[in-house]
C-alpha cells in the first residue's frame, strides 16, 4: 500500500512538469525527467510513441512552447497509483496556447488525459513516461503548426 505522501509527491512531480513549462523554466524542467523518457503524443500527431532523454524532450517542448505568447495547462482530477519505487498518475488536462493570428484566431485549445509514469530515485520522482489521449479540441490548430515552424527555424 503506498502512502498519502508518495501519492502526493508524485502528483507534485507532474503538477511542477506542466507549471514549468507554462512558466518556460526549462532548467527547472529538465530536472524532473529521467535519463530516458517514453513520450506518446499519437493521438496529436499520429506515429508511433518516441523515447528520448530527458533533455531532448525539454528541448523539443521549449522550442514549440516558447513560439507561442503564452500557454496554460491545467492538470486536475488526479489519480496516482504507488508500488514501491514506481509511479502512474492519471489527470485531466486542459491547455491553452495563444499567439497573434491573421486568421483563425489566437487561441488553440487541447482537453484530454495525461498518463504519466514515475520512478523513485534517491532525489525524488522522475517522470520517464508521458502519453497524451486528446479528448476534444477547439480554435485555430494553424497555431500549432506555426509554432512547429518558427521552433525548426522557420
Amino acid at each position: 500500500m503506498s502512502s498519502v505522501a508518495d501519492r502526493q509527491d508524485a502528483i507534485e512531480t507532474c503538477t511542477r512538469m506542466a507549471w514549468y513549462a507554462d512558466m518556460r523554466e526549462w532548467e527547472k524542467l529538465t530536472e524532473l525527467f529521467a535519463d530516458e523518457v517514453r513520450l506518446d503524443y499519437t493521438s496529436q500527431h499520429g506515429g508511433e510513441p518516441l523515447t528520448l532523454s530527458g533533455k531532448e524532450v525539454v528541448d523539443a517542448w521549449s522550442g514549440v512552447l516558447s513560439a507561442f505568447t503564452t500557454t496554460q495547462h491545467l492538470l486536475g482530477s488526479f489519480l496516482a497509483d504507488v508500488d514501491g519505487d514506481t509511479a502512474v498518475v492519471t489527470a485531466m488536462f486542459q491547455a491553452t496556447h495563444s499567439m497573434p493570428s491573421n486568421s483563425g484566431g489566437s487561441l488553440w485549445t487541447l482537453s484530454g488525459r495525461y498518463r504519466i509514469g514515475l520512478a523513485r530515485t534517491r532525489t525524488g520522482w522522475e517522470i520517464n513516461e508521458v502519453v497524451m489521449t486528446i479528448l476534444w479540441a477547439d480554435g485555430n490548430q494553424q497555431l500549432y503548426t506555426r509554432a512547429a515552424e518558427i521552433a525548426a527555424g522557420g
